[in-house]
């Protein structure tokens, strides 16, 4: 069989497929003899590297660190061909994915994250779609319904099955699905700041920005918010953050005030809150609780922000 050499042909037509079962990384002990099921194995200086199914490396009771699914690139390259391996890695490496690369006489194989996988192929058909000049679906953000609240609740238990906080899986439900529903039914409900994105017929992200305050005046409390993992880092979040920011300026709104990181906010302008004189419910937030003041800020506004009632904590 004759191989593809062009890259453009080659992009067009990745067609990833992934494998069942999640694969490991072993250092194959000295002397030992080969056991079936190895997968893949490359001879090295300091000892052999072989491939094999997790539950195959658990079984022979040998240790490894990085548990990957297997991901097999359908096309059939030439070993001469130019550009795939890098153009494929690229668009993964920006996503944050890790990629291992394994080349075969007629596919080309990548082993990432297991976690990772959704996304990975998520990617690697927006690369191939591109390349065959097919349009993507259109991000569309609009008003959040009633009818959309199960799919939000779904995205937001998605979203945060992983905290935030301590970046280790949560056991049963995430506390943010009990708030969202709370916060659809409570007093300080705006229905013009619970937003949704929609790409194609998919709800792939959402926010939510309620009535808080300082003293007698009111501000947004905003989150909250939550993109489907496998399109995080697509730049949904920035949209969903961008667009309240904008519905905020337009309704006369003083300031958005949220709890979150330091290093990802500030790029919409958001500042610690104590600098212009607002406390955050819990001193031991410090720095995360953060400020972004608007066009109609009035200054000398000081005092303790108070949440919505799910919030109010």
């Amino acid at each position: 069989m004759t191989g593809q050499l062009n890259l453009q042909a080659l992009l067009a037509t990745l067609n990833p497929v992934l494998r069942d079962g999640e694969y490991v990384y072993v250092l194959w002990p000295h002397g030992r003899p080969l056991a079936p099921g190895i997968e893949a194995a490359v001879r090295e200086a300091e000892g052999l590297t072989v491939v094999l199914p997790r539950e195959t490396a658990d079984s022979l009771d040998l240790p490894y660190d990085f548990v990957a699914a297997w991901i097999t690139l359908q096309v059939h390259s030439e070993p001469e061909a130019v550009g795939l391996t890098a153009a494929v890695g690229k668009v993964l490496s920006d996503a944050r994915i890790s990629c291992n690369v394994l080349a075969g006489f007629h596919h080309d194989h990548l082993l990432v994250p297991a976690a990772d996988a959704p996304r990975a192929l998520e990617i690697l058909a927006e690369l191939s779609a591109a390349s065959r000049n097919q349009p993507r679906p259109e991000l569309v953000l609009r008003n959040e319904t009633a009818a959309d609240r199960d799919k939000i609740l779904a995205l937001t238990a998605e979203a945060f099955a992983v905290s935030p906080v301590s970046g280790e899986p949560v056991d049963g439900e995430p506390l943010e699905v009990e708030v969202l529903r709370q916060l659809f039914e409570c007093e300080e409900y705006l229905p013009g700041f619970s937003v949704v994105a929609v790409l194609g017929d998919e709800v792939v992200g959402h926010v939510i920005s309620t009535r808080g305050w300082v003293g007698d005046y009111g501000l947004l409390g905003l989150g909250p918010i939550g993109v489907t993992p496998r399109l995080q880092r697509h730049g949904i979040g920035t949209a969903l953050m961008n667009d309240t920011i904008a519905r905020a300026n337009v309704a006369g709104e003083g300031g958005i005030a949220l709890l979150g990181s330091p290093e990802y906010y500030p790029r919409f302008g958001f500042v610690p809150a104590a600098s212009f004189g607002v406390l955050p419910p819990d001193e031991a937030w410090g720095d995360h609780f953060q400020l972004l003041p608007l066009a109609v800020w009035p200054g000398g506004v000081h005092g303790t922000f108070r949440y919505a009632g799910p919030l109010a904590g």
